[in-house]
Order: C-alpha cells, then sequence, then structure tokens
C-alpha cells in the first residue's frame, strides 16, 4: 500500500544500525507496511507472540512510516539491518516481475474458504516464488490475503466507461498500471503518503484499498462512492533477510515456521467478516457514502479485460511468469475441489 523511498527512512535506518547493531543477537527486527492496529500489523504482534512465549528471543516490531515507507525497509531487509520484512508483491514486483501475477484482475476466488485453501496449498506460492525470492537474498515465509479491494471514487461506476479518463491511483506497479488501463481508467502512480491530499484537491479522482484500511485510514472522508467489483484480494508477502535464516539453527528456523503458522491461521480467523465490518462502520460514519457492490452481470464488462492483462504479464515476464500463472492457475482449481 506504501512505496515512497525517503530520505528519513535512510536516516532511520542509520539510528536503528548506531542503536542496535551491538544488540544481542536475541533480539529480532519486523518491520510492516501499516500501522500497528491493521491486518499486518496484528499479524506481526501474534508472529511476536509465538517467537518470544517459545524461544529466548524477543521481536521488535516497526510499523508502516518508522523506518521509511516500502523501498526503504525492503532495502534495509536485504543489507540485513532487519531480519524480518513484510510487504505486498505490489512492490516487490520491481525485484521480483513474476510477484505481479497477483494483480491479474479475477485470478484470486472471492470465495473465501476456497482462497485460504489456495493461500495454505499453493505449489506456486510454497514451492517456486520462495526460488525466486532466495535469488534477491529473501526467505519466503508465507503470503496471505488482507480482504477484498474495492474502488473509491467521486462518482458511481456500474461499467469501465464510468472510469474513462478518471485519474486513478495506482502503487508503482506495471501490472496494475495495465489492469487500470484495462479497465478504461488512467492509472497515476502514486506514493502512498500522498493520496489522501491529491483526493481532496482533486489530483486524482479514485483509488483502491481493502475496506478495513479505507476506514482505518478515513479514505472515505475524501472520496463519495466506494464500488467492490471482485476484481482482486490484498496480497501481502513475509519475509526473512536470507542470511539470516539461514545461519540459524535448525531450532530456531522451526521456532520461526511455527510462528508463522500460528500468525497465519490466526489472521485468517481474523479477517472473518472484516470486510463487512469495515463497511458497515464507514456508512455510520459518513451517512452519504455510496457503497456499491456490483453484481456478477454488472462484472462482466471487468472481468473480460483479464485476458488482456494475463497477456501483459506474460510479455512482462517471459516463461517464468507464464509458469507462475499456469501453475497458480492449477492451484485455485484444485483448491475449488476441496
Amino acid at each position: 500500500m506504501f512505496n515512497r523511498t525517503s530520505i528519513g527512512g535512510m536516516v532511520a535506518a542509520a539510528a536503528l544500525m548506531a542503536g542496535l547493531g551491538a544488540a544481542s543477537a536475541e533480539t529480532w527486527r519486523y518491520a510492516h507496511e501499516e500501522a500497528a492496529d491493521e491486518v499486518q500489523g496484528v499479524f506481526a504482534q501474534k508472529f511476536k507472540e509465538s517467537i518470544e512465549a517459545n524461544s529466548d528471543h524477543t521481536v521488535q516490531i516497526f510499523p508502516f512510516g518508522t523506518l521509511g515507507e516500502s523501498a526503504d525497509i525492503m532495502e534495509q531487509a536485504q543489507a540485513g539491518i532487519l531480519q524480518f520484512v513484510d510487504q505486498s508483491p505490489g512492490f516487490t514486483g520491481a525485484l521480483i516481475p513474476e510477484a505481479q501475477v497477483f494483480f491479474v484482475p479475477y485470478l484470486l476466488p472471492q470465495d473465501e474458504e476456497t482462497l485460504q485453501t489456495f493461500f495454505r496449498e499453493s505449489k506456486a506460492i510454497n514451492e517456486i516464488f520462495p526460488e525466486l525470492y532466495a535469488e534477491q537474498g529473501l526467505e519466503l515465509l508465507t503470503m496471505f490475503p488482507e480482504g477484498e479491494v474495492c474502488m473509491t471514487t467521486q462518482e458511481p461506476v456500474t461499467s469501465p466507461a464510468d472510469l474513462n479518463e478518471v485519474k486513478f491511483r495506482v502503487m508503482t506497479n506495471p501490472l496494475l498500471v495495465e489492469s487500470y488501463r484495462a479497465f478504461g481508467a488512467t492509472p497515476t502512480p502514486l506514493p502512498w503518503g500522498e493520496v489522501y491530499g491529491a483526493l481532496q484537491t482533486g489530483i486524482i479522482q479514485g483509488q483502491e484499498n481493502p475496506g478495513f484500511f479505507l476506514e482505518s485510514t478515513k479514505m472515505y472522508e475524501v472520496t463519495d462512492v466506494i464500488t467492490c467489483i471482485g476484481h482482486n484480494n490484498f496480497t501481502t508477502a513475509v519475509m526473512a533477510n536470507k542470511d539470516f535464516f539461514d545461519g540459524l539453527s535448525e531450532d530456531d528456523q522451526k521456532v520461526v515456521q511455527d510462528a508463522i503458522d500460528a500468525a497465519f491461521d490466526y489472521i485468517l480467523d481474523y479477517q472473518s467478516g472484516l470486510q463487512e465490518d469495515a463497511l458497515a462502520k464507514i456508512a455510520e460514519a459518513k451517512p452519504e457514502m455510496q457503497i456499491n457492490i456490483l453484481s456478477e452481470e454488472e462484472r462482466k464488462p471487468f472481468m473480460e479485460t483479464a485476458a488482456q492483462v494475463e497477456d501483459a504479464f506474460i510479455e512482462m515476464t517471459g516463461e517464468s511468469g507464464k509458469r507462475i500463472l499456469d501453475q497458480m492457475k492449477a492451484d485455485l482449481e484444485a483448491a475449488a475441489g476441496n
């Protein structure tokens, strides 16, 4: 959700090195892209609780902004300043182009049971992606969904035609740009920290995020319509610095993986009803807000753009991307059959 590299982040990292560089190896540092009470923060806290309950290690958590934004914390994780980082594949796509597959519209299912089975059992996530992350000095520990993404706009959206000439904020992700171009909008990459003000001043007219994030960031204050078309579920990935992880004892690696598994199970349960609750809170806070859930029939014109975006993904990533996409489709089919 965040993608601005800042001098402040580099300064914070330098201070972290100065203040903690000599600290005991028993203190592990973990940064994520959201506030402490948002989904990534809840996951991180559960991870911390499990590590500290089952080992003599402690975990220091750095929520969004503490050490900079997404690009900052990824660099710090690769450099070993941070031991753990949670970042959306939307940003990791700059390092791992294949990770952009999560922005192919209508690839992920809306059915919660199928979605959760997919994230638990996917061969693409558990076998193929770890190899790609390892090439970038990262140990992929897990990926998990954060909730259905909905669009916010100033005018109602019932078809792609309603997005014509709408300047729509997207992350700096080539495939997400392609997806919103296919939807008919004018995709406008913009750092997250500038989005609220850009909506307020009319520089942009739209953006997308999960319901809980629209509510917690009060994005509804500067928009008039929320539209859910079922096109995506925000995905995030938890990683460790690979040299750090490989250097752990087998016992400590097991402690880490057990903590990841516990936090994964917890966060899937935590999200039950979270989208509906968030939209209800928004409606209560701003009664005049339009919240529209498009019907299957209304979604068809948006769904028809998926093939175009898939083609763009394969063009960007070649055989490696096609392998990932094909495996994910097979994994999704298997999950739906369970």
